[in-house]
């Protein structure tokens, strides 16, 4: 357990942090998991709108630091790779 004052404020603020990171983290994989969504059902409109949600959030939370941007960028090219072959086999 913490002793000192800078301690036991730390301690807070690492709490407080954790909980708005992790909330960060849930949204993203909440938004990735709709946009899988429809990508499965082969709804380009749809997918393609669900995509631009999905990258503002990465890009938010990369931005903030919750996730490295790198794993932002590959997050967003694998997503982009599942769009563009959604959008070929429409085509």
């Amino acid at each position: 357990m913490a002793h000192s004052l800078s301690a036991k404020k730390r301690v807070r603020q690492n709490a407080k942090r954790r909980t708005i990171n992790r909330a960060r983290k849930s949204r993203v994989k909440t938004q990735i998991k709709h946009f899988e969504a429809a990508v499965a059902s082969g709804d380009v409109e749809a997918a393609s709108e669900q995509y631009g949600v999905v990258v503002r959030k990465l890009d938010k939370t990369a931005a903030t630091s919750t996730m490295h941007k790198r794993t932002v960028a590959r997050k967003k090219s694998r997503l982009a790779k599942q769009l563009n072959s959604l959008t070929a086999k429409q085509g």
